[in-house]
């Protein structure tokens, strides 16, 4: 079967790697791909997949049976659609399912609408009330775009000058909505299900690191490393999470008409009162997908395919239980401001010399023999271990083995882990 991902970063790094060892793959085609997943398949940089028509027509001229999307964007626009409408077989949810990555408001009306546990809220369009509320409400407090903003849109803010300056930059944008929620506290984790419009089955969880500094200080990003799987995360929460978050979600996507297939990714918060969602992810996260994907002992293609014919009954993917998996991301300098890109990366290949270690690229290119940075989060450079001690260990010891000057990370992914194993819990 020849296959189709569509994206270009470190999440489809990590899914060129796992699609290419199913015996199902012939061939795999990445647009447009970054000099990470030309190592696994073919690279389609000329491929533009804002054209559906075009990306349509390439599935058709090379027999493509299965299309895997990557990113958000294209779901959002609803690449999905129009693919599965031609007979295309399309991982991913449509236009209207993909509503719960990109609009937060309309994941805190389905919440409220289901009893999903989740912060409390208020929806605003226009400036003055959306700072009416704040100085009704206080802080801390968290202001979110509504929309899709790469990670970034979320604002933690510790004053009520900090979320004034959030709500009046967020509405400095023509059209835009933002959603205001109470500031919840606990520890935060990742849970992941695969879902096929009907069901749903966890496939694993991780703990993702957003905050740019150690000890989870600075702006928001992307994310700046992950550790898989979160212990935090016991067998009695993750029942709670599948019947009191997962399962009502998509008994309401299916009254909406538009039921979900595709990846579910619950951002959680485990509060006091139990685990309560944050928002959605629609797709498998980045850099979540770099520590799941190296656990994963299953072959991914055929899940993905009865997903995508609405059949999950009798699946299962299997995860490395015995093995704990971490990433580091570097990041180049400014980010996730302004960053220079051009920057020359080195050794690599010296840090993936162990088969325990994994470089997942994202921001970079190819140019005269030589890696460059070309973006903001550029490299992911994932471990596994024994514990998520030993699997820290060996991630940092191979951070150290790149060369790269113009490029930084956090020293503490996975502390949290570390501190319980070394109490005494294990992975």
């Amino acid at each position: 079967m020849n296959i189709l991902l569509i994206g270009s970063g470190g999440r489809e790094h990590a899914l060129a790697y796992a699609l290419s060892k199913s015996p199902l793959c012939t061939r795999l085609f990445t647009a447009p791909g970054n000099p990470g997943t030309a190592q696994h398949g073919e690279n389609r940089p000329d491929l533009p997949i804002a054209d559906h028509a075009a990306v349509r027509a390439f599935c058709e001229r090379n027999g493509v049976g299965l299309v895997v999307v990557g990113p958000e964007a294209p779901l959002v626009a609803g690449l999905v659609d129009d693919l599965t409408a031609a007979g295309l077989r399309t991982f991913g949810p449509t236009r209207a399912a993909a509503q719960l990555e990109g609009s937060k408001g309309f994941t805190k009306d389905l919440c409220a609408e289901y009893g999903i546990p989740t912060a409390a809220f208020a929806r605003f369009q226009a400036l003055e009330p959306a700072l009416a509320y704040l100085r009704e409400t206080g802080a801390p407090i968290v202001v979110k775009a509504d929309g899709l903003a790469a990670g970034k849109g979320v604002t933690v803010a510790e004053t009520v000058d900090q979320a004034e300056a959030a709500i009046r930059a967020l509405f400095a944008e023509p059209g835009a909505q933002i959603v205001i929620e109470e500031c919840m506290t606990g520890e935060e984790a990742s849970f992941f299900a695969l879902c096929d419009g009907t069901r749903a089955i966890p496939i694993g969880t991780a703990q993702d690191h957003k905050r740019v500094f150690d000890g989870d200080r600075g702006p928001n990003t992307g994310g700046m490393g992950a550790y898989s799987p979160a212990t935090i995360v016991t067998p009695a929460i993750e029942r709670i999470v599948m019947d009191r978050i997962i399962a009502p979600t998509l008994q309401g996507m299916r009254a909406r008409g538009m039921p979900f297939t595709g990846i579910l990714y619950a951002g959680l918060m485990l509060t006091e009162d139990g685990p309560k969602l944050i928002e959605y992810n629609t797709r498998f996260g980045d850099p979540e997908a770099q520590v799941l994907m190296p656990r994963l002992a299953s072959d991914l293609v055929p899940a993905l395919l009865s997903a995508c014919d609405g059949d999950l009954s009798g699946v299962i993917l299997e995860f490395d239980e015995r093995r704990a998996a971490l990433t580091v991301v570097m990041a180049a300098a400014g980010y996730p401001g302004t960053v220079v890109r051009g920057s020359t990366i080195r050794g690599v290949a010296e840090a993936e010399a162990s088969d325990a270690v994994f470089v997942f690229q994202a921001g970079t290119r190819a140019e005269g023999g030589r890696l460059l940075a070309d973006g903001g989060r550029v490299l992911a450079v994932t471990a596994l271990g024994d514990s998520v001690m030993e699997a820290q260990a060996r991630a940092y010891a191979a951070v150290a083995r790149i060369d790269w000057p113009e490029g930084f990370c956090r020293r503490d992914i996975g502390r949290r882990a570390v501190a319980r194993e070394v109490a005494g819990g294990g992975i």
